[in-house]
């Protein structure tokens, strides 16, 4: 697929500096693009490769003056690198989006309404009173239970699974092997030490524009909805557990779990491997750092919390500091008692 520099430009509100007739085939960085690839200089540490880049062009910013003649063209933007993430977003969705048609076996269920321009891949199945809106695109070997919805320009990788009655927004992304919607942990402990499961009524939402990473789960609520809001974006291999409601455009890195009937604000930052309890409230804004233990609620918007248990930064830190001189400590306390002893 190949995109003229003039569409480029385009896209991106740029101006061209040089050959406005070349056509780009590829993309890449500065060191390693080749004929026919656009490339992008943001950072000014890696000006030197603008120099000899084999890029056809480069996107840079109004500003930039070039110490020495270029070879390349230039398109001349206000933010490069949030271009080129433009351009890296606008290809991908023009390939992602390629496919159309239904291949052989799949199956789709009774009294389900199918939209224009889908996806459907072979042996993928849909249930019974499911909706699917425009140019979804449904891969191979995912299951659609019953009485799903999922709106327009939505991705469904390979081997997704998503249970009856979750409602999925518009221009979402699951990927391969995420599970929407199956049981919330809900056991009751009995007198005799065994546990009853508590049924799993409810359903999952998720709103427009959610990304969901690989291998990730999200628990259908016992009895109303699990939400994840506008935005989100979970990466692999992440927990989300019944009851749970996720603000908009909060972001949360690989194997964080995330306990029942917790509600996290919006615009928040959750790092790799957080373990959040149940049957809390995050603020909005905040920043947990990697591997914390969130034991209790936070309510002041845009905290930083580090640690297990998770404390405000300068806190965690200041104990941190102290933990690491307990050997040292310990040893004088010894000295100590060793001269009032004798």
């Amino acid at each position: 697929m190949q995109f003229s520099i003039r569409e480029i430009a385009h896209l991106l509100n740029g101006e061209i500096e040089g050959n406005d007739e070349i056509m780009i085939k590829d993309m890449g960085t500065l060191e390693r693009a080749t004929e026919g690839c656009i490339s992008f200089l943001s950072n000014p540490k890696y000006e030197q490769y603008i120099y000899k880049t084999g890029a056809s062009a480069v996107i840079v910013s109004r500003d930039f003056k070039p110490a020495e003649k270029l070879k390349t063209t230039l398109i001349r933007v206000d933010d490069p690198y949030l271009s080129f993430s433009i351009l890296l977003a606008e290809y991908d969705r023009i390939i992602s989006f390629q496919k159309e048609g239904v291949e052989d076996p799949c199956w789709l269920g009774e009294n389900s309404i199918i939209g224009e321009k889908i996806y459907r891949g072979a042996f993928s199945y849909i249930g019974k009173n499911v909706t699917i809106g425009n140019n979804v695109k449904i891969y191979p070997h995912v299951y659609v239970g019953d009485s799903v919805t999922i709106g327009d320009n939505t991705l469904i990788y390979s081997g997704v699974k998503i249970y009856d009655r979750v409602v999925i927004g518009n221009n979402c992304q699951i990927h391969a092997g995420a599970v929407i919607g199956s049981d919330g942990f809900g056991y009751a402990p009995q007198k005799d030490g065994t546990y009853k499961k508590i049924p799993q009524l409810g359903n999952v939402i998720l709103k427009d524009n959610v990304d969901i990473g690989a291998n990730t789960t999200i628990d259908r609520a016992t009895l109303e909805s699990t939400v994840i809001r506008e935005g989100v974006k979970l990466d692999n291999l992440v927990q989300v557990a019944h009851n749970v409601e996720i603000g908009e455009n909060t972001v949360i890195a690989a194997q964080t779990g995330i306990s029942g009937s917790t509600a996290i604000g919006k615009n928040c930052i959750i790092a790799g491997q957080v373990g959040i309890v149940g049957h809390i409230s995050l603020a909005d804004k905040m920043t947990i750092g990697a591997q914390s233990g969130v034991t209790k609620a936070f309510e002041k918007e845009g905290a930083t919390i580090l640690g297990s248990p998770a404390f405000e930064i300068a806190t965690s830190r200041k104990s941190y500091a102290i933990f690491r001189k307990l050997p040292d400590l310990v040893e004088r306390v010894r000295k100590l008692e060793d001269k009032i002893l004798k």
